[in-house]
C-alpha cells in the first residue's frame, strides 16, 4: 500500500497534536452528536484470563500477534476503593475492558455510568460541586477539552502524563487511543496510486462513486477540520461539489466501509478503523486504506480521560487511567477496538502506517467539538443531515 506525506525516508514527523493542548472555544449544546460516535461495530468474544496471563488476552486475539510491550498491569499501583466513572465511550466496545480491571482488584468497587460525550460534560456541570464523577472517560479530545475549560478537571501528575507523548496530553487530560481519518476503497475498482492525497481534489479528480455518512459525528468533525483550515467558503464549494456529484449518505461510517466491500461505491471518507472491522469479518473483502495529507482528510484525534476535580480520591482515580495505558488496555484498543495505541510499544492491528508516518493537519482538536457552524454550512450546500 502506497502511503501518503511521506519525506525522502519515508518518515513525516509532525508533531501533530501540539496544538491539542490548548483549550480551544467549544460549542457543545446540540453540537456534537452521538457522543459514542466512532463506537460503532461489536467487541469479539474473548477469554478473561488470569493476571499472570492475560497480557494481549483481553478481547479478541489476532493471529500471530505477540505480547504487547509497555507497562503490564501486575506492575502498577493495586486499585482499592469506590470509583465512578464516567463513559462516553460504548459499553459494548470498553466494558469488557473495564470489567477487567475491576474484577482484578478484590477491594475496588467501580461504577460506570455510559452515555454520550457531550450529555456527561454537561451533566457534571449540572451535578457541580455535588458530582459523584471521578473520572470521565471521553471518545474525543474535544469533550475532554470542554470539560476543562470549565474548570471540572484535575491536573495530572507526571506518572500518567509521561506514558505518552506529550502530543497526546494536556495538563488536565491524556489520550488513551488514537482515530485517522482516511479514504477507504474498493481496490477492485482503484488503486492507491489513483487516489488523491488531497482531499480537497474530490470528487472532481475522482472518476468513481463516493459514499460517507454526514449526520455522523465523526464526519461532521471532519468537516469542521476542512472549514478551519481551507475557510467557510471553500468548504461549501466541496460540500456543494459533493452533494452534486451523487455522493451516497450512509447511516455510519462502519456502513459506508461495508458499502464498499460490497461494490455499492468505491470510495469513502470514513475513520481508519472502520476498515479494519470490515476485515476482521471478511478478510478478503475488496477494500483498502488510502491516506491524504496534512489536510482535513488526514485529521488524527484521540479518545482519552481525566480526573474530575469532583473525585474523592484523585490518586485512585489517576491509577484508573493509568491502567488506560497498561500495555493489556493498549494491545486490547488495537485488537479488539482497532484503534491506534498511544504508548509507543504497542502496534495497532492492520496494514497501516506508524503515527509518526502519518501526515495529519496542525489543529487545535478541541475546536472540532464546535459542529453547530458546520452542520449550519453543510445544509446550506444542500447536505441532508
Amino acid at each position: 500500500m502506497t502511503e501518503h506525506g511521506r519525506d525522502e525516508d519515508g518518515v513525516d514527523r509532525r508533531r501533530f497534536l501540539a496544538a491539542a493542548g490548548g483549550v480551544g472555544v467549544v460549542g457543545l449544546a446540540g453540537c456534537m452528536g452521538d457522543g459514542n460516535d466512532g463506537e460503532e461495530g461489536n467487541v469479539s468474544d474473548g477469554g478473561d484470563g488470569g493476571a499472570e496471563s492475560s497480557i494481549g488476552q483481553i478481547g479478541s486475539g489476532r493471529e500471530g500477534r505477540g505480547a504487547p510491550g509497555g507497562t503490564p498491569m501486575a506492575e502498577m499501583p493495586d486499585l482499592a476503593g469506590e470509583l465512578t466513572v464516567y463513559s462516553g465511550r460504548g459499553e459494548f466496545l470498553v466494558g469488557e475492558l473495564v470489567g477487567y480491571i475491576d474484577d482484578l482488584y478484590d477491594d475496588f468497587d467501580l461504577t460506570i455510568r455510559y452515555g454520550g460525550a457531550t450529555d456527561l460534560v454537561n451533566q457534571i456541570a449540572n451535578e457541580g460541586e455535588g458530582s459523584p464523577a471521578d473520572v470521565f472517560y471521553s471518545v474525543n479530545a474535544g469533550s475532554l477539552g470542554a470539560l476543562a475549560d470549565q474548570g471540572r478537571t484535575q491536573a495530572l501528575s507526571s506518572a500518567v502524563t509521561d506514558m505518552v507523548r506529550s502530543e497526546f496530553t494536556t495538563e488536565q487530560w491524556i489520550g488513551t487511543s488514537g482515530r485517522a481519518r482516511t479514504v477507504p476503497y474498493n481496490t477492485e475498482a482503484f488503486s492507491d496510486d489513483e487516489l488523491s492525497d488531497d482531499i480537497m481534489a474530490y470528487p472532481e479528480e475522482f472518476d468513481g462513486d463516493l459514499g460517507w455518512a454526514p449526520s455522523y459525528g465523526s464526519c461532521q468533525a471532519f468537516v469542521t477540520a476542512m472549514r478551519l483550515i481551507e475557510g467557510e467558503e471553500a468548504t461549501r464549494e466541496w460540500l456543494e461539489a459533493v452533494v452534486e456529484s451523487g455522493i451516497t449518505p450512509y447511516n455510519n461510517e462502519f456502513a459506508a466501509c461495508q458499502g464498499i466491500a460490497d461494490g455499492e461505491i468505491d470510495a469513502a471518507f470514513t475513520n481508519h478503523y472502520y476498515i479494519q472491522r470490515v476485515l476482521d469479518g471478511n478478510p478478503d473483502a475488496s477494500i483498502a486504506t488510502a491516506f491524504t495529507s496534512g489536510d482535513a482528510g488526514a485529521v488524527f484525534n484521540v479518545a482519552g480521560a481525566a480526573v474530575v476535580d469532583t473525585a474523592s480520591d484523585a490518586t485512585l482515580a489517576e491509577n484508573f487511567v493509568r491502567h488506560l495505558l497498561s500495555a493489556e488496555a493498549q494491545d486490547y484498543f488495537a485488537r479488539s477496538t482497532f484503534e491506534y495505541p498511544l504508548i509507543p510499544d504497542v502496534e495497532p492491528v492492520g496494514d497501516l502506517p506508524s503515527i509518526d508516518e502519518l501526515d495529519v493537519p496542525d489543529i487545535d482538536l478541541t475546536d472540532l467539538s464546535d459542529l453547530e457552524t458546520t452542520i449550519d454550512l453543510m445544509r446550506e450546500a444542500g447536505v441532508e443531515v
